[in-house]
């Protein structure tokens, strides 16, 4: 019930349309039934008295009851779907939201594919159950039980008679309906499968094609496919079985009336008007139930999408601001990591132990260190994408859990190694760092990052499309639009997240020029590859397994011959 009252909550803001497409579902149903009545008075009266005027009257009377039927046929159908769209766009809006409010852990433990197809494939589903569930349950209740009224006037024994296919019908709907629900469940699990399968294949063509894994992909994407196939198949199957069952009890449900009428009429109990009357109601009542059929196939699919949804809605974020949390004020731009400890997974070993870190406003300072020491871990606690475990994080004397998210993602700005960038315009991705940047802030961002020639040289200038991905753009060109957007974010935290590894010797020093004009004034944390990035720094801080083990100035870290040395000599122009 619970699942249902969530459901039905969507109907609240759309009561108008609902009322109207459940007022027009109930003048179908009494259309409906009208016609086997007219025709029965039509064979008993006019037709049996001879009466031409009487006939023509009744034929009048049908032609406009097919008039209003269509009409409301044109209501239901045009506005009942509105009502699917709106309820389907409101929940789609509402997942969305809410993806963006859940913490990294859930980004990192599940698959965008996954995720899409919950946003897609699953709510489709939803909006036709949320259209056609509600209209044609009752359409279909209300005809078979408006026919059956009619059809007791008419005759109780054949009434009786007719009955007795129904139950056995509900019964096998009810058994076959649950377990359709558990194939369809299969198949939406098959589907994200897929989905995650070929989303990853795209997504990294270049890497495919540059190591000649066609092959490998193609199979990979084989298996995942011949599985949805495989799944799709039981369920057609099981779909097939449904089908035919209601079929037979149909054409049965027919052959028990005729049967029953001939028996009656043999019997004197009944004459050829009462048993035609019947075979129209029978058709009058077939129909619901085929739409009773249609149904419970979408309410099946519906049900199980809607749980998938329901199941993502009910995550909490594992990071929530206090009630009442005040935005952060950054003035000198100080940062704190005061006996700080954090492990990714419970029962996992700590990937920081008991990290003490001071690093003063308006200091450039960079983390050194091999691969898995804890570096980006560390940047990314400052910006509060993951709570530590132990310990407090500070900016200026402000504990981060007791400031708004808000607030402390604008006091900081990333530049990352792999750079993120929208499928749009150079102007749209820039405008990322500040929405309303006129189009001369964009100008000077662009000339403080060593892009200004490059962009005035294009054809379409700020207008130009970077490609998905920002794949029109080489690597450095990818990262000094990012040090643009952080220019305009003008946030008082940079970080530096290995934005410097990978690059040519010229890319390197467009990109330093870059980041010494954007940290000008600014707190800055490097994580950095090679020497040239971090020579110049106020402070290094070297990291070993989660701890800091060394920290001092270049020429300091050297002297005293520790790690710091070891992996300048190992790397040289890597670090």
């Amino acid at each position: 019930m619970g699942l249902l009252r969530r459901f039905f909550s969507y109907y609240r803001p759309h009561m108008d349309l609902f009322i109207l497409d459940m007022t027009v579902a109930i003048i179908s149903s009494l259309l409906s039934v009208v016609f086997p009545l007219l025709t029965n008075y039509l064979l008993d009266v006019p037709v049996a008295q001879g009466d031409v005027g009487g006939m023509l009257t009744i034929f009048a009377i049908m032609l406009a009851v097919y008039l209003f039927q269509m009409v409301s046929t044109y209501i239901r159908i045009r506005w009942g779907h509105i009502l699917g769209v709106r309820i389907e766009n409101e929940m789609r809006q509402d997942l969305f939201n809410h993806l963006q409010d859940l913490s990294f852990s859930y980004f990192d433990r599940t698959k965008t594919g996954t995720i899409m197809s919950r946003i897609t494939n699953d709510l489709f589903q939803i909006a036709e159950v949320a259209h056609h569930g509600p209209e044609d349950f009752l359409i279909s209740i209300l005809t078979i039980v408006l026919a059956y009224v009619f059809m007791f006037r008419v005759s109780v024994p054949l009434a009786l008679i007719s009955l007795i296919p129904l139950p056995v019908m509900l019964v096998y709907g009810i058994v076959f309906g649950g377990r359709m629900k558990e194939r369809n469940r299969a198949v939406r699990r098959t589907i994200a499968d897929v989905n995650v399968d070929a989303e990853n294949s795209i997504q990294g063509i270049r890497e495919v094609k540059s190591f000649a894994q066609e092959d490998f992909q193609e199979k990979k994407f084989s298996r995942s496919n011949n599985l949805l196939k495989k799944s799709r198949e039981r369920m057609y199957k099981q779909m097939a079985s449904y089908q035919a069952g209601i079929g037979f009890m149909r054409e049965l449900y027919y052959l028990i009336t005729v049967a029953g009428g001939a028996l009656l009429i043999a019997l004197g109990m009944a004459d050829i008007t009462t048993l035609v009357t019947f075979t129209l109601y029978v058709s009058v009542v077939v129909s619901p139930i085929d739409r009773l059929i249609n149904f419970t196939e979408q309410l099946t699919q519906g049900i199980a999408s809607f749980e998938r949804f329901t199941e993502v809605m009910d995550i909490e974020p594992e990071i929530r601001d206090e009630e009442g949390a005040p935005d952060i004020k950054v003035k000198e731009g100080k940062v704190e990591f005061r006996d700080v400890t954090f492990s990714y997974d419970e029962g996992d070993g700590d990937v920081l132990g008991h990290l003490n870190v001071t690093i003063e406003g308006g200091q450039n300072v960079a983390l050194v260190g091999e691969s898995g020491a804890g570096k980006t871990t560390m940047v990314s606690l400052l910006s509060r994408f993951y709570e530590p475990t132990g310990g407090q994080i500070l900016i200026d004397g402000q504990d981060i859990t007791k400031v708004s998210q808000a607030s402390l993602h604008k006091s900081i700005g990333f530049v990352q190694q792999n750079v993120f960038l929208f499928d749009a315009s150079i102007r749209e991705n820039l405008r990322y760092g500040k929405s309303d940047a006129s189009d001369e802030e964009l100008w000077q961002a662009l000339k403080a990052a060593s892009l200004y020639d490059f962009v005035a040289s294009l054809p379409e200038g700020l207008d130009t499309q970077v490609g998905e991905r920002g794949t029109r753009l080489s690597g450095g060109q990818r990262q000094r639009l990012s040090i643009a957007r952080v220019f305009l974010k003008d946030p008082p935290i940079i970080v530096f997240d290995e934005a410097t590894s990978s690059l040519d010797t010229e890319s390197e020093a467009l990109i330093q020029e870059a980041f010494r004009r954007v940290a000008k004034g600014r707190t800055a944390i490097v994580i950095a590859h090679r020497l040239s990035t971090i020579v110049d720094s106020d402070r290094i801080f070297v990291l070993d397994h989660g701890s800091i083990v060394e920290e001092g100035s270049h020429a300091e870290l050297l002297s005293r011959g520790g790690l710091y040395t070891k992996l300048y000599s190992i790397k040289k122009d890597m670090i």
